[in-house]
């Protein structure tokens, strides 16, 4: 999933939700991250394994166009951004304009803690331009959606495969919205349960 996407499954668990978005760049063991940081590391974890094989997941990513598949899984996890933000009220109670200032001040903090294995730069340096451009508020339009796409074109080996991204998009709108308004409850109550039944090494008291 992507951002706005992972901050509202943290919000609803009650994970942090800095480190649900910065698991995505992380790639040092759970087990040694920082304690506050290992539920939402591997509630992440539980989420994207779920995302990659569930069966209304896998019937979408293959129903893009050939060319794209190897992009397949992120132009969901953007679209489905953008289906959140723009059904927000929908999914929950606090206005994406507030939730947003909430989610950017979370990730400030957790950026103010410098860079190290567990807050990867990659991401620290996306954060002030996320904030600037309200990534997580103008997910909710299309010229948000064309921005996201250009902004993960920029940091993919094949950039030129995005050229068509938000075309393609538009005309699956009925395949991507409809997986988007079936999967996404399900993935909700997910990770309200996985946040019940995390494994103890990785709860806060442990």
């Amino acid at each position: 999933m992507n951002f706005l996407t992972h901050l509202h499954l943290a919000d609803i668990s009650h994970t942090d939700l800095a480190a649900n978005v910065a698991a995505n760049y992380i790639h040092a063991p759970i087990g040694q991250a920082p304690i506050p940081l290992r539920q939402a590391l591997w509630l992440n974890q539980e989420i994207n394994s779920l995302c990659a094989t569930h069966e209304l997941t896998i019937e979408l990513m293959a129903a893009f166009p050939a060319r794209l598949r190897s992009i397949a899984a992120d132009l969901m996890a953007v679209s489905f951004d953008h289906y959140l933000a723009f059904y927000w009220e929908e999914y929950h109670p606090q206005p994406l304009a507030e939730f947003s200032h909430k989610a950017y001040d979370a990730l400030a903090h957790f950026a103010s803690q410098g860079a190290d294995p567990y807050h990867p730069e990659a991401l620290l340096t996306l954060l002030p331009l996320m904030r600037q451009e309200d990534w997580l508020g103008s997910y909710a339009n299309e010229k948000g959606l064309q921005k996201a796409f250009a902004h993960m074109a920029k940091q993919h080996q094949q950039p030129e495969l995005f050229k068509d991204a938000y075309n393609v998009t538009q005309k699956m709108q009925i395949e991507i919205e409809t997986a988007f308004r079936t999967f996404y409850p399900q993935l909700m109550a997910y990770t309200r349960i996985w946040s019940r039944k995390t494994p103890p090494e990785y709860l806060p008291h442990a």
